[in-house]
């Protein structure tokens, strides 16, 4: 049985000194143009001085026109470097692994935010969106690409790739809409397609140990079970990622789909071969026993997120005692202030997650 508490390697990038992750959280502090805010520092950081061994940002956009929420961190643009390269340092010297997420709203963008018309893979009237060209669609693996680089020179140990929750590379792989009749689109290998160009252009790109990871959520958004199952395998199959993430909203319960009934979402996953690459998995995952479960299932490690926002110090404390789990909400603002909430992130919860703030 594996313990929470022992390191994991990986084919690039370094050891983990733990088995738990602080998941990438939307927490609204960043600056307007993008740049790294002190309130969003001081969050992460706090997570990494509370002994998580990877510290992961909330999703950052890739292009200005990617930009799905207020208070979202940048990486579209080297002005957003300085920033970042502090982030990173401030991680490193609290002794976690860093990475950056990587995110395109896609039809999730905001044009009051970002000044510039919404891209989708298909025309969607309903959110104003237009489809993207073949030529765009390059240009946004491109934009991912970039992005990755950039991490690198910010000094960052990896990033992931977020292909989840419905924002723009999920879009791609809506078997609802996804129709187009380029390369990009119809059958499920052009619709995994822009994911695997992603993933080789930011390895062909990087250093040999750059640390890559991706997200996917396999229900949901026009996803069908069997397909994100292929999908996984077939990233798991071809050595370029070092990790893979799982964002399952709730890793123990059955999957919507009937064809699938009667075991566990994350039991779906966990015998695809994976060769060196990690199985990461995350979804209310609150307290040791739960988080150990996804071990003794096969995982290789957790993602903690509604935890680590009630308590920096989650991985220290669940690495301490077998029987620690998260206080019950909802919790008062002094208690989120104390634990490095600032005020935009606090407000965003207060009006966004039912009953966590009292």
């Amino acid at each position: 049985m594996t313990d929470l508490s022992a390191p994991l390697d990986f084919a690039r990038g370094p050891a983990w000194r733990n088995r738990l992750a602080l998941a990438p959280l939307t927490n609204m502090q960043s600056n307007d143009d993008g740049s790294l805010h002190d309130d969003e520092y001081r969050w992460l950081v706090r997570r990494a001085e509370g002994g998580f061994a990877m510290v992961m940002t909330c999703a950052a956009h890739v292009s200005q026109a990617g930009q799905a929420f207020d208070g979202q961190l940048g990486i579209s643009d080297d002005r957003h470097l300085p920033g970042l390269s502090r982030l990173a340092a401030g991680l490193r010297a609290a002794g976690a692994v860093s990475s950056v997420q990587l995110q395109h709203g896609g039809r999730r963008a905001e044009t009051r935010l970002t000044g510039l018309p919404v891209v989708a893979p298909w025309d969607d009237p309903d959110k104003g969106a237009v489809a993207l060209t073949t030529a765009q669609v390059e240009q946004v693996v491109q934009d991912f690409v970039d992005a990755a680089v950039r991490a690198e020179k910010a000094g960052f140990d990896g990033a992931e790739i977020h292909g989840a929750h419905g924002y723009l590379l999920a879009q791609f792989l809506d078997t609802r809409r996804n129709h187009r009749t380029d390369r990009y689109g119809g059958s499920a290998d052009n619709r995994f397609r822009i994911i695997h160009e992603i993933i080789a252009g930011i390895r062909a790109a990087t250093v040999a140990n750059f640390q890559l990871g991706l997200r996917l959520s396999p229900e949901r958004y026009g996803i069908v079970l069997d397909e994100a199952r292929t999908l996984a395998g077939d990233v798991l199959a071809d050595g370029h990622l070092d990790y893979l993430d799982l964002s399952l909203w709730d890793a123990f319960k059955e999957p919507y789909e009937e064809a699938h009934r009667g075991r566990r979402l994350v039991d779906v996953f966990m015998d695809l071969p994976r060769g060196a690459t990690r199985v990461g998995v995350a979804g209310k995952i609150t307290d040791v026993a739960s988080a150990q479960s996804c071990l003794d299932s096969g995982a290789d490690f957790v993602l903690i997120g509604k935890a680590a926002i009630l308590h920096h110090d989650f991985a220290r404390q669940a690495l301490a005692d077998p029987a620690y789990r998260a206080t019950a909400l909802p919790v008062s603002r002094e208690h989120l202030e104390a634990e490095s909430v600032g005020p935009r992130f606090l407000d965003y919860l207060a009006t966004n997650w039912d009953d966590f703030v009292a």
